[in-house]
């Protein structure tokens, strides 16, 4: 028997911000909550993006609750600014999740296409169709970002599920796993 969370996952993006809500009951199922994807292609500030991803992860916790944040972390890119820009997004979206206790943690892009997908270079659609599956939902092609999020709530949800990590950063404890097990144990 597990401890019932919601996890809300974030695709962090200045144009576009991707989130998925997954929930794990106590009996360590887990199940579809919500998706979308937050447009900010028409605001041109990048102070004021920040302020709206802020705002729509703090709505987001209001709304359901998470307790725990899995957020992409940013990628090795050619561009510096664009890594600063995706920084940033996330500092936004962790700050609005730490305001509300959430615990964060972080995953590289590869790592959740590979636990979903079992390949780190898997398309966008390829992460939807797999998400879908997996929670059994049907998702339209205008909520991709939004896919990459769930696949991120999902790694996360894998994680939190396998005996072997913790939930405070994934290390492995073979202690936590014997004092929770000592059935199996011979």
């Amino acid at each position: 028997m597990t401890k019932a969370r919601t996890i809300l996952g974030i695709d962090p993006g200045t144009n576009l911000l991707g989130f998925g809500i997954v929930r794990m009951d106590e009996a360590g199922q887990a199940s579809f909550v919500d998706m979308g994807v937050l447009d900010l292609r028409r605001i041109d500030s990048g102070y004021d993006k920040l302020r709206c991803i802020y705002e729509k992860v703090d709505a987001l916790c209001e709304l359901h609750s998470p307790s725990d944040l899995a957020i992409e972390s940013p990628f090795y890119g050619k561009n510096a600014q664009v890594i600063l820009k995706l920084g940033r997004a996330q500092g936004a979206a962790m700050t609005a999740a730490v305001a509300h206790g959430l615990s964060v943690t972080e995953y590289a892009p590869r790592k959740a296409k590979m636990v979903i997908c079992g390949n780190g270079s898997a398309s966008k659609e390829q992460v939807a169709l797999m998400v879908e599956r997996t929670l059994g939902i049907n998702i339209e092609s205008k909520y991709l970002d939004a896919t990459d999020a769930l696949a991120i709530a999902m790694c996360h949800y894998y994680q939190l599920k396998s005996p072997l990590t913790s939930a405070g950063g994934g290390k492995s404890s073979w202690e936590k796993f014997i004092a929770d097990n000592p059935d199996r144990i011979k």
